[in-house]
């Protein structure tokens, strides 16, 4: 390894991959035959150099692994592992691996890479795609394996390791799971098209939320990293901290009577359920917020200290920018980074990205009554993995748990002015909406509010109300929420008077808007109240949107409810790279609709049938007006 060591430079230079060896030669005896034991000795070796460049799980001090916790506690080990925290990061084996390693070939820039599967190891062979230059001396090709995986429900990220020590690289290319086709990872993020991709860092970005009690162990004066996690995903002790004394106390207790063992002895472990409402979340604060930490704590070299039952803003404080008055060290941050609260925030200091729950939580009302914590929703062991939403917290009966008087129907049509039943009084899609976006999709915000068009003219976050009925303008929206709730109807625009706010979302909206209303646009509760007939036209218009991201959800949303869309679409393909796909869709869509009983359209969509010309006239008048500033959200 340490002779055919070699740096390989690809995707237009900017991932760099590091310690990579070529297959290793057979060796041979003075009579050309070939020496099996030493090929086998190579073979361990290389096996060796393999699991050293990952990784290391066991430790840090404290810390036992969940296998440790089965024995006495199966069911709950049982309904841990069916999760999603599990298998935030694995090594990479056929039970983790969800990409298609059989032969692929994908290319980035100047490099080739070509994917395989040997028995139960993952491949990338690197070469270069394209002749050099005149003068220019080419790489030469090279093998690497890789050894992690993180994700396993929307998509899955690889690593390889860069030779020094056991850091892991981000892979430019990642699988989407309900596609199931790979894409550059850049198509992945909602970043400008102008941002090229950098390389990730596993043992910093990833390994802080994505493993258990991580020491990434980075020494600064060579950049070596010797990372060792407790377990990869998150696991038992992630929310019950570590487990070594609980494990040896009960070890030591197995044998002897209950009636014979000490009497309330703690039990040396960490039960969310019995702390309090706000330690408990912070459990869960510790990963799913935007906190920031001092250079003192020393994360980079030897990991965090908060354990699960400690005050998370003694390390960590987290950042709320409605009040930075009570956040003096805030400002100097800003300073630093001038665009942070940007890319995390709405204008009124709402958090806008997904991953971080527990900022909306803590800028919630109900949070200031001091029994509202994620467990009141939550689950990890009585739940779906795909949201973990407790049993008994589904529909509205997490909110009347508090709110016991709405479990009148009488009561709760008087609030919500909905029937009883529809998507309308169900609590969620007027006080949380989806709001919040990550891994190409919508989410909801986990910061509880009502519905407000003044709120939204000052932060540019969307209204409840319209994501909901997508053919309303904002000046409807504003006379419904002033006639139902005295709410005093703000000056509007010309357009926010007779168009419909979906549609100006669509065509005006920053990039952050525009990916919520595309995926809005194709929500069921959505098109229950609005209809569908007339949505197809506008997201044409975002399939050919010059971000990424935007074009995803947009070709997700028409093929989940229309078959309009030519198969050979594809959204890592930029518009100035093909035809403009919109103009085959409109026509699609006009065929469809004449051969349709239901031709009648919402006069604020400005869709017409039969009138593409007038329509794009339309849309080209909006879409002049988008707001291009560029949009990073740091999901």
């Amino acid at each position: 390894m340490k002779n055919n060591a070699r740096i390989f430079v690809c995707v237009a230079g900017l991932l760099s991959f590091a310690g990579c060896s070529k297959n290793t030669e057979s060796i041979r005896d003075e009579g050309g035959q070939t020496v099996t034991g030493m090929t086998q000795i190579n073979e361990v070796v290389q096996e060796a150099e393999f699991a050293s460049s990952l990784p290391r799980e066991g430790g840090p001090a404290g810390y036992f692994g969940s296998e440790s916790c089965r024995l006495c506690h199966e069911q709950q080990f049982s309904s841990w592992h069916r999760t999603y925290h599990r298998t935030m990061t694995q090594f990479a084996s056929s039970d983790s691996v969800k990409a298609d390693f059989n032969n692929v070939s994908l290319t980035s820039g100047a490099t080739r890479f070509v994917l395989s599967k040997k028995d139960d190891e993952y491949w990338v062979h690197m070469e270069r795609a394209i002749p050099p230059e005149p003068g220019e001396s080419a790489p030469e090709p090279v093998d690497v394996r890789m050894g992690l995986v993180t994700g396993s429900h929307h998509m899955q990220v690889f690593w390889i390791p860069n030779g020094m020590g056991n850091c892991q690289i981000g892979f430019p290319f990642t699988w989407l799971i309900p596609e199931k086709r790979w894409v550059p990872r850049n198509s992945t993020f909602l970043r400008p098209p102008s941002v090229d991709l950098k390389p990730e860092t596993w043992n910093f970005v990833c390994a802080r939320c994505h493993a258990t009690g991580s020491e990434p162990n980075l020494d600064r004066a060579s950049l070596n990293w010797q990372t060792q996690v407790a377990e990869l995903g998150i696991s038992c002790e992630a929310c019950h901290g570590p487990g070594e004394k609980h494990v040896v106390r009960q070890r030591e207790l197995r044998g002897i009577p209950e009636e014979n063992r000490p009497k309330n002895e703690p039990l040396e472990i960490v039960h969310p359920e019995r702390l309090s409402p706000a330690r408990a979340s912070q459990v869960c604060g510790f990963c799913h917020s935007m906190k920031w930490w001092d250079s003192a704590e020393g994360w980079p070299e030897h990991g965090f200290s908060f354990r699960p039952g400690d005050d998370l803003e003694t390390s960590t404080p987290v950042i709320r920018p409605a009040q930075i008055e009570k956040q003096p060290w805030l400002k100097g941050v800003i300073e630093k980074h001038p665009d942070l609260f940007e890319d995390f925030f709405w204008r009124d200091g709402m958090i806008r990205v997904s991953g971080r729950e527990y900022n909306g939580l803590i800028e919630s009302p109900c949070y200031s009554g001091g029994q509202f914590s994620c467990l009141s929703c939550h689950s990890l062991h009585k739940s779906e993995p795909a949201d973990l939403l407790a049993r008994n917290r589904k529909d509205n009966a997490a909110c009347t748990q508090c709110h016991e008087q709405f479990r009148d129907e009488s009561l709760l049509t008087s609030h919500s002015r909905h029937r009883p039943g529809s998507s309308g009084s169900e609590c969620y899609n007027c006080h949380m909406p989806h709001t919040t976006y990550g891994v190409l999709t919508a989410i909801r915000s986990h910061q509880v509010s009502s519905p407000s068009v003044a709120d939204q003219i000052a932060t540019g976050r969307p209204n409840a109300c319209n994501l909901c009925h997508l053919d309303k303008t904002l000046e409807w929206t504003a006379g419904q929420l002033k006639e139902w709730y005295a709410h005093r109807i703000p000056e509007l625009a010309e357009d926010q008077s007779s168009v419909a706010d979906s549609v100006l979302q669509a065509l005006t909206g920053d990039a952050g808007q525009r990916a919520l209303i595309a995926w809005h646009l194709a929500w069921e509760p959505a098109l229950e109240a609005s209809g569908k007939s007339w949505i197809p036209p506008v997201l044409a218009v975002l399939l050919d949107d010059p971000y990424a991201a935007i074009r995803c959800v947009a070709e997700r949303s028409l093929r989940s409810k229309w078959n309009l869309l030519a198969k050979a679409y594809d959204y890592t393909i930029p518009l100035d790279a093909r035809a403009p796909a919109y103009r085959e869709l409109w026509s699609e869509w006009n065929k469809a609709v004449s051969e349709s009983a239901d031709q009648s359209l919402p006069v604020h969509s400005l869709v017409k049938w039969n009138d593409l010309g007038g329509m794009q006239d339309e849309f080209a008048r909006l879409a002049r007006r988008r707001d291009d500033r560029d949009v990073r959200l740091r999901e």
